[in-house]
């Protein structure tokens, strides 16, 4: 038998498989979460391979640092990556090394005093509610099920602040009602399966549920006419699941007819929904709950997107305000 019928890995290699194993079946993360997370410790193990560590209890809080060094340069003859990518990846090492320790596969934990790069804190863009609007009426226009489909798929987003592959993940049966008995007007809403394959309920307006209304009883009929079946809600012209790429294809196909010069991304839907329901007097825990975040300071950030309101708040509010 040849060598190279053989093929082995070495103790980090093994301890990077056994962790993403953890992340993959007991964190309940995706595939994509998952590869993603391989790429950056991937990356890692072969920094520590080149340095001469065989195993996880080998290495110091000095190799996590040059790492991190070695990944903001491309020292390493990778990439190199800006300081929020670098973070992304030290948060990847950080959470290897605190599960080798929690295991007891590590004596101690090099990674926990290690500090990311200073980030600049970029305010996430949002659409003015006008802008919206034309946008929205923008992805209507023609006739045939296609805008139909395109109407309600970015009144969807728009409605419920989901990510967009949380809106083309969608099946017909995820849309329902909330709180109304069979035959009782109740509140259209959707179950959205967001990051960690956590479910949430999201309300869903008069505006969107008008739209996919319309797009249920006349347009998705004709198109799942030319696939195989499929529950999927939002479908393309060959009758299968719109694709993530399909659905962007759609919005920037909108925001030209709309006359919008500024970058107009899925999320941007998403974070104008945000920031409107914060304009609007929504309490920031309420917001948290409906984008699905874990953490409402990943909320909190669109409350920086408002000044105007802050404002208007601070003065109505501060007995020496004014």
């Amino acid at each position: 038998m040849s060598s190279a019928a053989v093929v082995t890995s070495g103790p980090l290699e093994a301890a990077l498989d056994d962790y993403l194993a953890h992340l993959r079946v007991e964190r309940g993360l995706s595939a994509n979460t998952t590869a993603a997370y391989r790429r950056d410790l991937g990356r890692y193990v072969r920094h520590l391979e080149a340095a001469g560590r065989t195993s996880l209890g080998a290495v110091r809080s000095g190799d996590v640092a040059a790492f991190l060094t070695a990944v903001r340069e491309g020292a390493d003859g990778g990439a190199p990556l800006s300081p929020s990518s670098a973070a992304r990846a030290l948060a990847a090492v950080r959470g290897w090394h605190r599960f080798a320790h929690a295991e007891g596969q590590t004596a101690d934990d090099p990674a926990a005093d290690v500090r990311a790069p200073t980030q600049l804190r970029r305010l996430p863009h949002a659409l003015s509610v006008d802008a919206v609007g034309r946008l929205l009426e923008a992805a209507g226009q023609g006739e045939g099920p296609v805008p139909l489909r395109d109407r309600a798929l970015l009144e969807l987003l728009y409605s419920t602040g989901g990510r967009i592959s949380e809106v083309v993940g969608l099946d017909v049966d995820a849309v329902g009602w909330l709180g109304a008995a069979a035959g009782d007007a109740g509140a259209e809403a959707v179950r959205l399966r967001g990051k960690g394959d956590k479910e949430r309920v999201v309300p869903v307006g008069s505006y969107a549920r008008a739209a996919l209304d319309a797009y249920l009883v006349r347009a998705r009929a004709p198109l799942a006419a030319a696939g195989a079946g499929t529950p999927a809600l939002f479908l393309n012209t060959r009758g299968r699941r719109l694709s993530r790429q399909s659905a962007w294809a759609v919005l920037q196909g909108a925001a030209q007819r709309a006359g919008l010069r500024d970058h107009v991304s899925p999320h941007t839907l998403r974070h104008s929904f945000a920031t409107h329901l914060l304009q609007g007097g929504a309490d920031v825990r309420v917001v948290q709950e409906l984008l699905g975040h874990a953490s409402v300071t990943t909320t909190q950030i669109y409350t920086m997107v408002t000044p105007d309101t802050l404002r208007e708040v601070y003065a109505a509010a501060h007995p020496r305000a004014l």
